[in-house]
Order: structure tokens, then C-alpha cells, then sequence
């Protein structure tokens, strides 16, 4: 598709409301929040994950911190997330992990994200998108329904998603990909009857 710099351009210029959960991932810079807001995130809805990560934050912002807090009471914070008493536990884990391992620090490699319990492609991406500003396309079931309504891709899955944007999308692209459509796909191109007599891209779209 040769639109694709139209597609971005318009979806920049349309300045579609974000959800705070977005806005708050933007801000981060910091692979080690980046990370373990996105294990909150996991089937879960940016409403429900927002103020749990707030809740989360005030009790522990570093690995070393965190691996500190009782279990019972990262639970506590967390709730009502999916799966909250799995994922406090991994976070914990997690951050123990990282201290005695890795120096305290997260690890800006995808294979190596990938080792910790509970951290999938998606979300290694994004650590190193969000976290360390390096090029990575993390997709996720928004960016995965939208280019594939848009045809610029015909991939069953988000990880075949990820790799066939590897080859086509533009490596300018990569960062600013997810929260673009994210944020699209949660005001506009939702999955079940999305609002196309709205939608700013809808010239370019088969869907």
C-alpha cells in the first residue's frame, strides 16, 4: 500500500481523545514501568488498568523496590485486573529476577524480555519502544484488526502480524504505530461495528 504515510499523517492530525492508560504508557520513558504496567495491561481493559497501575506505582517504582512488597499487598493494589493474583506474582518475580540477574536493570533485547514469565512479544516491543526509544513494532489485537481491514496485510495472528510490518511498514513507523492505532481502534475502528461513516481513514480502507 502506498498510502501508508497518507494513513499516519491523517491519524496524527486527527488527535483522537487517548485513554489516560495510553497517555500514561507514553509518559513512562522507563523500560522497567513500561514493562510491568503492560503485564497489568493483558486482557484487560485501559479503564480497569489505569488505576491499577497507579495504585501499583505507589507502592514500588523500581525492581528493587517492588521485590520488596508483599505479595498480598501488590494484589490488593492491582485488583480488579485480569488474572491480578498471577500477575503480582510475576511482577514480583519478575523484578527479583531482574536485581539478581541483570543488575537491576531491564534488558533491551526482545529474545531475552521473552525469558521472563509472563512477557510475550507484544509486550517485550513495547518495553523497547516505550521504554528504551528503540525501533519495535508491538502489536497488539487493535493494530493487528486495523491493518488487516485496511489491506495492507492479510495475517491471521498478531505475531504473523508483527513480522510481515517488519518487511512493509517503514522503520519510522514502528514507534509511534501502536499508540496511533490503539487509540483509533478504541474511538473509531472498534471490532465489532466500527464507526465508518466516521473514520478519518476510510478513503483507503477495503473493510
Amino acid at each position: 500500500m502506498k498510502n501508508i504515510d497518507n494513513i499516519v499523517e491523517i491519524l496524527v492530525r486527527a488527535k483522537q481523545p487517548q485513554s489516560d492508560f495510553v497517555k500514561l504508557m507514553d509518559s513512562f520513558k522507563d523500560p522497567y514501568l513500561v514493562l510491568i504496567a503492560c503485564i497489568l495491561s493483558l486482557r484487560t481493559n485501559d479503564r480497569t488498568t489505569y488505576p491499577a497501575t497507579l495504585r501499583m506505582l505507589k507502592l514500588a517504582k523500581t525492581p528493587q523496590q517492588m521485590m520488596k512488597v508483599k505479595l498480598e499487598d501488590l494484589e490488593k493494589a492491582i485488583y480488579p485486573v485480569g488474572f491480578y493474583k498471577n500477575k503480582a506474582g510475576q511482577i514480583i518475580e519478575l523484578s527479583k529476577k531482574l536485581v539478581e540477574e541483570y543488575d537491576g536493570k531491564v534488558p533491551c533485547d526482545i529474545e531475552e524480555l521473552c525469558k521472563f514469565k509472563g512477557v510475550g512479544r507484544k509486550t517485550a516491543n513495547l518495553v523497547l519502544s516505550e521504554g528504551f526509544n528503540e525501533p519495535a513494532i508491538c502489536v497488539d489485537v487493535h493494530v493487528h484488526r486495523i491493518f488487516n481491514r485496511l489491506g495492507y496485510l492479510k495475517t491471521k495472528t498478531p505475531e504473523e502480524t508483527e513480522f510481515e510490518l517488519r518487511k512493509k511498514l517503514p522503520k519510522k513507523y514502528w514507534i509511534p504505530i501502536n499508540s496511533l492505532l490503539v487509540t483509533h481502534g478504541q474511538n473509531v475502528c472498534k471490532p465489532i461495528k466500527p464507526n465508518c461513516a466516521l473514520c478519518p481513514i476510510r478513503e483507503y480502507c477495503k473493510y
